[in-house]
């Protein structure tokens, strides 16, 4: 072997060495992941588990639209980290850091694209295709909406480019997805590395409660707190299985003519105090209204309020304290 290729060998394991070791520890970021060194972690969410759409292939828009190529849905553990990168550190630079690093571990890259060649993109034939960073991190950011940002769209954060990264591990059990999204704008440049580990459901976790428990609980402390009411992801729209809570509801009305009841909306403390609170408010007012439209319940005797995470019932350092704190209360008036 000549000299030659022996310097070149050693430069390549010495490039290929520092950029693992840029991904730093996991002590604030996921363990199968890392951060780039010198990042600031400057948001987290966590869910036992959620749904989650990532982007496997170019695509032409939100996974909720009628084309929804370029997506795929899993389901399982969710963990989000939003990272601020050091300055002078670019969007490529970083991505090829995680890309060897998450070799190194086992993961294969899935899909990667940047919005500067129009790669994130499918082409549509007669069709005005938008492929700027904005567009790209618009879908990102629909599908499900993301936790904001200081109270910001994370989309609003993709100002002059973007590029994104999908890597899959195969362990034994389920699958583990990175979904890195690389943002470069005026706030700076970030990443959001989303992390899901796919896995079955602990199920049985909701309490029905009947009419008769919620009178019981009505007279005896005047409120009672409701987990069979169940939202849309991070939105007011009422999901088909909170009828069963929504039926016994009504009956107590019913069974009671003079009874009057304050619907109140609480949330976790995930996100910002305004937009907790605004989203309390319209879960709580959905709710009245579905009891009013669907049961004849007279909206009089209804008065909604939202209370954002403010009252909660339980510490929000936990997944377990969370799922506690969102609930719908019903409070005797």
């Amino acid at each position: 072997m000549s000299k030659n290729r022996v310097i070149v060998g050693w430069m390549v394991l010495l490039i290929l060495t520092l950029a693992i070791n840029a991904i730093a520890a996991p002590s604030v970021g996921h363990p199968l992941v890392g951060r780039y060194e010198g990042a600031d972690l400057v948001g987290h969410t966590h869910s036992d588990f959620d749904e989650a759409n990532l982007i496997n292939g170019p695509i032409v828009g939100p996974a909720s639209g009628e084309d929804k190529r370029g997506w795929l849905h899993v389901e399982g553990v969710n963990d989000m980290y939003y990272y601020q990168l050091p300055e002078g550190r670019s969007s490529l630079e970083v991505l090829r850091n995680y890309e060897a690093s998450l070799k190194t571990k086992g993961f294969e890259t899935v899909f990667t694209c940047a919005t500067s060649n129009g790669s994130c993109y499918a082409k549509r034939p007669g069709h005005s295709d938008t492929t700027g960073p904005y567009d790209f991190a618009g879908a990102i950011d629909a599908s499900p909406e993301l936790p904001r940002l200081n109270g910001d769209y994370i989309r609003n954060y993709f100002g002059t480019n973007a590029r994104y990264l999908l890597a899959k591990l195969a362990p034994p059990q389920g699958a583990v997805y990175a979904s890195i999204a690389f943002a470069e704008g005026s706030h700076g440049n970030f990443v959001f590395v989303r992390v899901v580990e796919t896995k079955e459901m602990d199920s049985g976790k909701i309490t029905f409660v009947g009419a008769e428990q919620m009178q019981k609980a009505l007279a005896d402390s005047g409120r009672i707190s409701l987990y069979g009411i169940q939202f849309d992801f991070d939105k007011d729209t009422l999901k088909p299985e909170s009828k069963p809570t929504l039926d016994e509801i009504a009956k107590v009305l019913r069974a009671d003519p003079g009874l009057r009841l304050g619907v109140v909306g609480h949330t976790d403390a995930t996100g910002g105090t305004d937009y907790n609170l605004d989203l309390s408010k319209r879960r709580a007012a959905n709710v009245a209204a579905a009891l009013s439209r669907n049961y004849a319940i007279d909206a009089s005797r209804l008065a909604a309020r939202g209370a954002g995470a403010a009252e909660p019932l339980t510490s929000n350092d936990t997944e377990e304290g969370r799922a506690k704190n969102r609930r719908v209360e019903l409070v005797r008036h």
